[in-house]
């Protein structure tokens, strides 16, 4: 079964069936991860660069994990080593890069479009880690895959997304990729952290009401205010925000019987959540994603490098 992707850039680009491919094959390399000895030769020899121009501790460690566990040889690049410092255009980066003979390039960078951009100037997969407030998609398929294991079928299913809608990339993935395999998904935030044009997002349904729509959903999925985003004061405390928005053990009782709660980390315990719900049990999956990020990223690899040839 060959991949007919060479990058992963935009999630709309891909189809149910090439989402589907990746959460089982993600499924079948997640048994690497339980073994002793968790390595294969299956990518021994391509050179993949983490490009990381802007700071990340959740998806850089996992990318790096998955490569080292399908032997990729791994070139770490960017932060404030980065040549771009020193002024060197991205271009004139990716071109020095190509010199290296590289097979794939992961980006993540405050500039949306980036990952696009490098794509066009490169021989090499380029996979997008996140950038800017565009997308982020293989967080999206990592919590995609963390729904599948609970749910085992998307068609139909309800999604609430809350919180900072408009500051966040991981919406700009993750919401198409749920529409593209079939959920309902309902976005919960005030109308400061919404674009300006809600509907541009393809969410089936927009409310500012978290208590209104907490009975009908199978999965929420609380978003990080991300503080470092935003412009101006978009709600008065985050106390305030808490109240309205938070995920705590008093609206439990709102909640269906078997729904589940996602995060995409780190998360602001006291805002979105309070601990109960964060460390719930039965209810949180936010470690299970945390699992699956490496799952999943050993899947993109393995597909795009050709492994499945």
């Amino acid at each position: 079964m060959a991949f007919e992707h060479k990058h992963l850039i935009d999630i709309n680009e891909y189809s149910d069936t090439d989402i589907m491919t990746i959460l089982e094959t993600a499924k079948t390399l997640s048994e690497i991860n339980q073994r002793k000895i968790k390595k294969v030769p299956t990518l021994k020899g391509l050179t993949v660069v983490n490009m990381f121009n802007e700071p990340s501790t959740r998806t850089r460690s996992s990318f790096e994990l998955a490569e080292k566990r399908l032997s990729c040889d791994s070139l770490n690049f960017g932060g404030s080593s980065t040549s771009s410092v020193k002024g060197e255009s991205l271009i004139d980066t990716v071109e020095t890069l190509n010199a290296y003979k590289i097979d794939m390039i992961i980006v993540r960078d405050k500039h949306a479009g980036a990952p696009r951009i490098i794509s066009e100037h490169t021989p090499a997969s380029v996979v997008d880690a996140g950038d800017g407030k565009h997308q982020h998609p293989t967080q999206a398929l990592l919590d995609l895959y963390t729904i599948w294991e609970h749910k085992h079928d998307f068609s139909g299913l309800k999604v609430g997304i809350v919180g900072d809608i408009g500051h966040s990339r991981v919406c700009g993935s993750l919401i198409p990729a749920l529409k593209i395999m079939g959920a309902e998904v309902t976005v919960v935030g005030p109308a400061t952290l919404m674009p300006a044009c809600p509907e541009v997002l393809g969410a089936d349904h927009v409310t500012p009401y978290l208590d209104d729509v907490l009975p009908e959903l199978d999965v929420v999925y609380m978003l990080r205010i991300q503080r470092e985003r935003l412009e101006g004061a978009p709600f008065p405390s985050l106390r305030e925000y808490h109240e309205l928005f938070g995920l705590t053990k008093k609206r439990e009782h709102l909640m269906r019987p078997d729904a589940i709660v996602c995060h995409p980390g780190p998360i602001n315990r006291g805002v979105e959540f309070d601990s109960y719900m964060a460390d719930h049990p039965e209810r949180s999956v936010i470690l299970e994603q945390v699992y699956a990020g490496i799952c999943v990223r050993m899947a993109v690899l393995y597909l795009l490098l050709g492994g499945a040839e």
